[in-house]
């Protein structure tokens, strides 16, 4: 914050003003942070895009925060934003608060940024989010630390430079293995086979050993989608959210090999699955345990009462989504050293899929670049709105009026809230 707003609002407080300061001093979102430098930060409230509350929209309108989006379409970002009064500029804007955008960003960008500006993305995050990059990193985890210690991936293949090393495989465990592109999402060109035959080499692929012992629930099989925000890689600070969601698909589980093909048994992603005509759908936020779309605490009760060990359970996850981002840490830490002038200028939501066995044990499926935000149910709203206005409020916005571009010294406060955190840190492992 400049030295010149924190003068204004010393000014201010001893001014005839007392009363509107007093009550921004109250106001339910803002907190203030910093030491002899009082610097007001903005709170998030979720409800606030259904109450659309003018004085919680007051706050973002006085300092004239602003947002773009780029390169993507985000309405609850978009809703959450304007219900703070945020205004949207226009993309190829330089005063802003935020860029959000759904793709990766140029170097020239990122040493452009002022220490109030944030961006949704650190440089060479694809490290985690590209299939082939994901599997390179946890391999050279595994030569490093032992294979045992980041054994989190079932056995994979980069093809065609692997071919040989899986077809050798191949004839030891003739499957099934499932494909997928190194650089796609949402299910596209994913298929499983029980012949190297079967394999397009045109392109770059991973194939891996399919996971045919996958937990289920009432016979289906599903995974877990988890919200992990990082908001610096040096220090590495990691966040796992509180909720999730656990995405069923739509026909029963069967190992059979003449089911190999059916993409409803196989796979669990939304995308996929909401087209299938046995797709449930549930219209009530308030039930969680309803139809192919679950939260990831009702699936997490619906295991306990079954007497599972879901604390174990869940400190695997963690375990493994740390791992995860250990293994990009060094690459994507010095690319901020290089590019991102200021430490609080990025952060990043990641989507991680994981599936679980019927041993319990969790495995990584994939790292998403911009998780879905997309609300096709109102148990999405529910979870995404909370999850995302709580993001926010980690990430900490300093109130102030983005077209202030005074020369200060860099100011990295620590943005804790005083009200429980649904982000929870995970605890890091001993390296």
């Amino acid at each position: 914050m400049p030295v010149v707003m924190a003068r204004d609002l010393e000014e201010t407080a001893s001014s005839s003003e007392d009363e509107e300061v007093v009550s921004q001093e109250d106001h339910p979102c803002i907190m203030w942070t910093g030491g002899c430098r009082r610097i007001p930060v903005l709170v998030f409230h979720a409800e606030a895009i259904l109450t659309k509350d003018n004085n919680i929209r007051i706050i973002g309108e006085r300092y004239h925060l602003s947002y773009k989006i780029v390169r993507t379409d985000s309405r609850l970002v978009r809703s959450i934003l304007t219900a703070h009064g945020f205004h949207e500029v226009h993309p190829s804007s330089t005063d802003y608060n935020l860029m959000w955008t759904g793709s990766h960003l140029k170097p020239f960008l990122l040493r452009t940024l002022s220490e109030a500006q944030k961006v949704n993305h650190f440089p060479r995050s694809y490290e985690l989010t590209r299939k082939d990059r994901l599997y390179k990193n946890i391999i050279r985890m595994q030569h490093t630390h032992g294979f045992k210690a980041f054994h989190i991936l079932p056995q994979t293949f980069l093809l065609p430079a692997e071919y040989a090393e899986f077809c050798n495989s191949y004839s030891k465990d003739r499957g099934p293995w499932i494909v997928k592109p190194v650089a796609s999402s949402r299910g596209r060109g994913v298929y499983l086979i029980n012949n190297p035959n079967q394999i397009s080499l045109e392109e770059n692929i991973l194939v891996s050993r399919y996971i045919n012992n996958p937990l289920l629930i009432d016979d289906f099989k599903f995974d877990v989608r988890l919200y992990v925000l990082v908001t610096s890689y040096d220090p590495l600070v990691i966040y796992l959210y509180e909720e999730g969601l656990a995405r069923f698909a739509t026909v029963r589980y069967d190992q059979g090999a003449k089911n190999i093909r059916n993409q409803f048994m196989h796979l669990t992603n939304y995308s996929v699955n909401k087209k299938s005509g046995d797709y449930v759908s549930c219209d009530d936020p308030e039930v969680e345990d309803y139809g192919n779309k679950w939260s990831m605490s009702a699936m997490l009760r619906y295991l306990k009462q079954e007497g599972r060990d879901t604390t174990a359970l869940m400190a695997h996850v963690e375990d493994l989504i740390i791992k995860t981002i250990i293994s990009a840490e060094l690459a994507i830490a010095t690319a901020c050293k290089t590019f991102v002038p200021h430490r609080s200028s990025c952060f990043e939501l990641y989507g991680f899929d994981v599936l679980i066995d019927s041993s319990l044990k969790p495995w990584l499926l994939e790292v998403n670049l911009s998780p879905s935000l997309a609300c096709d149910a109102p148990l999405d709203l529910k979870i995404k709105a909370s999850m995302i206005s709580d993001m926010f409020t980690v990430v900490g916005f300093v109130c102030q009026d983005p077209a202030q571009r005074a020369s200060t010294r860099a100011i990295y406060p620590n943005f804790e809230s005083s009200r429980r955190n649904p982000f929870q840190k995970p605890q890091l492992p001993v390296r």
